[in-house]
């Protein structure tokens, strides 16, 4: 396989704008996509931050895959755990979780602020909005300030509707049927 960020060709004016994506609902699929988009990204040479609010550890498949890419693709990715060793609810969030998710944030905003990335995945901050974990007003004021060419990407359930409004693209997730109903287990390569 060539490595083509080498001898990068690609206009960094790609498109002169960058957008908000949501991706929200309660199917399955939303980080998925999302992640898809960075591999996308990832080929094209972009630099591409991942912010995975509410996740810690280290059993998720993609992140495996993420760190086996050639040196010169994964030299473009960062990811940023901004979880403990869990997936965080509004039934089980300690103060250590808020600060973990609050540190993230302060790391994602700065990374906005200093246009380091073409791309940005902020992984789950639904969640941490809709557990007001994260201000919902400035989550708002920060992507309305975001570069120009900056494409930003939220994930998660409960897109709070200030987000929805400034977004430029929002998919909805929603579950017509699914193997959980009938008692299946997440299982490793496919839901994690």
């Amino acid at each position: 396989m060539v490595d083509n960020c080498e001898n990068n060709l690609i206009n960094p004016n790609w498109a002169q704008h960058g957008y908000i994506q949501v991706y929200t609902g309660n199917g399955k699929g939303k980080t998925t996509a999302s992640l898809g988009l960075a591999m996308r990204a990832l080929g094209r040479c972009w630099k591409v931050l991942i912010v995975m609010f509410t996740k810690g550890g280290n059993d998720y498949g993609e992140l495996n895959s993420f760190m086996n890419l050639s040196p010169t693709i994964k030299g473009n990715l960062k990811i940023v755990q901004a979880g403990l060793n869990r997936i965080v609810y509004k039934n089980n969030e300690t103060e250590d979780d808020i600060k973990e998710i609050k540190k993230g944030w302060e790391l994602a905003k700065k990374a906005i602020k200093n246009n380091e990335y073409q791309l940005i995945i902020l992984d789950e901050a639904n969640i941490a909005i809709d557990m007001d974990i994260l201000d919902e007003d400035e989550v708002v004021d920060v992507l309305k300030n975001k570069p120009e060419e900056m494409e930003i990407v939220l994930t998660g359930r409960n897109a709070h509707p200030k987000i929805i409004e400034i977004a430029h693209l929002v998919s909805e997730i929603k579950p017509i049927k699914h193997y959980w109903d009938t008692g299946i287990v997440a299982r490793k390569g496919i839901e994690y």
